[in-house]
């Protein structure tokens, strides 16, 4: 039976924070395991066969925009190694895999009736039907991020209207040719690094600084083209298909520095709403939050302006967009501490950061072995979950994203952190629904290492390790590969016995790993030194470019080059 989101909010208890100790248990049967990826961070070949150009091409290729002006050009070549990512698919037991289309390579410029790109067409076919005879649920993303050039160019993006119309023409499409076999349907994934990072800060494609103004009209058009690819669904398809469509919000948790403060509480619930809620709000409950009205109408006003700078919606586009989902997509990492605080307004410094009039703090404790933004912090996510379990009628979820990094300077598949994070993570999850919350599934963030936007390759959040400097781009497990491969045999964590064993053993097979690893890289480090030996003065600054940051530690190696050149020069 179809569940509209129609429910009614209820309140959520800020004051109770029961971290509580590890539970042991399994999950609901029929609970779907997964893991992800998207588009142009996996796939390269992004000038093969017809594709057109993204927003991701065009911005990764600028000077200076990606660390050390990495690109997805190649990314982990999985255009063209379906069947090998599958085998490790079915080997890690997954139940679904969650990936993207990438809109350029069906239509190249965004425009349906200008082509349609008919081997892009024939690659999301292979994949789905691979998929599908590994007995593995394809869960597809018709939006993740990386916009046609053309209609940037053209038209301004996701700044412009238009974008609504095209954006169905083409979800229309990929219905058309997949709906057959597809059954769940993401159209955006998290909209709110779109809209922020994309057109308010500029830091990701297509790099706009449009500074309070361009992030609420891009969430703006993202919200209408979400309701009016539901309602083409609703209407075309579901009958014949009998597919889902939702849409995948990320939202980090904020949690009051003081839960005995008022206005701490307050602000921590304007971080969650000016985060999650200011897209999950209108797709609810018909129109954003009200906190969000208050706050950039009274600063807009106090800017001198005549209207707010979030847009508003007509009453027949409340009621259009109020309801359009069929499960909620959350993607979730980490957590903040969230104050209160005055951000006055002024005409040239407003944005979507000091309309919230809150400061964001994190607890040196808590562990961040990768990006600089993602701590670990467990609890959040069962907090999250409860929040909109209270707030948004308790509706079906599917956990799209979760997963933690690694940043740095050599390479080890034993990734222990990697283990602890998800054991915690999903226990919280388990938490959840203990307390009532309808979580269906979970995605694992990711399946492989990959590209990660301006960050390039500095970041790995894979459970398999992708040598990038390889032009065969092979894939390593590592050990969390392991350890999340008992958690979905097991449904669950059933004892602690059973789950510290997990671990032992999952830190045991990864050396033998490592050792394969670490004997590839050395075969790589060692044949730029013969080079660096053949020819010392024109090699020097290639092999210093090639291994400036090892990956294996094979440290000894490096530094015996370094003695050679040494003796090198003292010969010559």
């Amino acid at each position: 039976m179809l569940v509209l989101c129609l429910s009614a909010a209820e309140d959520f208890d800020w004051t109770k924070n029961n971290h509580g100790s590890f539970y042991y248990g399994t999950f609901p049967a029929g609970f779907s395991w997964g893991a992800g990826g998207s588009a142009y961070q996996t796939e390269g070949a992004w000038d093969k066969d017809g594709k057109g150009l993204s927003i991701w091409d065009v911005f990764s290729h600028k000077k200076g925009k990606i660390q050390l002006n990495d690109t997805g050009d190649s990314s982990c070549e999985g255009y063209y190694k379906i069947k090998d990512d599958i085998s490790l698919m079915k080997d890690l037991r997954l139940n679904h895999y969650r990936f993207s289309i990438a809109w350029p390579r069906i239509i190249p410029t965004g425009v349906k009736s200008d082509h349609v790109n008919e081997k892009g067409i024939q690659y999301y076919d292979e994949l789905i039907d691979h998929l599908l005879e590994s007995n593995i649920t394809p869960i597809v993303t018709l939006y993740h991020w990386d916009l046609p050039q053309v209609l940037q160019e053209k038209y301004g993006g996701w700044q412009n209207i238009s974008m609504v119309n095209y954006f169905n023409d083409f979800a229309n499409l990929c219905f058309e040719k997949f709906g057959d076999r597809v059954k769940h349907w993401i159209t955006f994934n998290n909209p709110w690094s779109v809209a922020v990072e994309g057109y308010e800060t500029g830091e990701h494609a297509p790099g706009m600084r449009l500074r309070g103004n361009g992030a609420y009209r891009a969430a703006h058009h993202i919200i209408k083209a979400h309701a009016k690819v539901w309602h083409t669904y609703d209407t075309q398809w579901r009958e014949k298909q009998k597919g889902l469509v939702g849409i995948s919000l990320s939202g980090d948790w904020g949690e009051p520095v003081d839960i005995s403060n008022q206005k701490d509480i307050e602000a921590a619930e304007r971080y969650v709403q000016f985060y999650l809620g200011w897209f999950a709000t209108p797709i609810f409950h018909g129109d954003y939050p009200q906190v969000m009205k208050d706050f950039v109408g009274r600063k807009s006003v106090q800017q001198g302006l005549g209207t707010s700078r979030l847009p508003t919606f007509s009453p027949q586009e409340k009621s259009y967009i109020k309801g359009t989902c069929d499960f909620l997509g959350i993607g979730h990492f980490t957590t903040r501490y969230i104050t209160h605080r005055n951000d006055p307004p002024s005409r040239s410094s407003n944005s979507y950061f000091t309309d919230r009039d809150l400061a964001e703090l994190v607890d040196p404790r808590w562990p961040d072995p990768g990006s600089e933004w993602l701590y670990s912090v467990p609890w959040g996510f069962r907090r999250l979950l409860n929040f909109v379990k209270t707030q948004y009628g308790n509706p079906n979820i599917y956990v799209t994203e979760n997963g933690v990094s690694e940043k740095m300077m050599c390479t080890e598949l034993c990734d222990e952190w990697r283990i602890q994070y998800y054991k915690d993570y999903i226990n919280e999850m388990l938490k959840a629904i203990r307390d009532g919350v309808n979580v269906k599934g979970y995605t694992a963030w990711s399946l492989l290492d990959k590209f990660e936007w301006d960050e390039g390759y500095s970041e790995r959040f894979g459970l398999y390790y992708v040598d990038f400097r390889n032009k065969n781009k092979p894939r390593y497990p590592k050990a969390s590969v392991q350890f999340y491969k008992r958690v979905i045999s097991s449904n669950g964590f059933p004892n602690q016995r059973e789950v510290e064993n997990w671990k032992r053993k999952a830190v045991e097979m990864c050396s033998s790993s490592n050792q394969l690893l670490a004997a590839e890289e050395q075969r790589s480090t060692a044949a730029n030194i013969l080079r660096l030996i053949h020819d010392p003065l024109t090699s020097h600054m290639e092999m210093v470019t090639e291994i400036v940051v090892p990956t294996v530690c094979t440290l000894s190696i490096l530094i015996s080059a370094v003695l050679l050149m040494f003796l090198l020069r003292r010969r010559n």
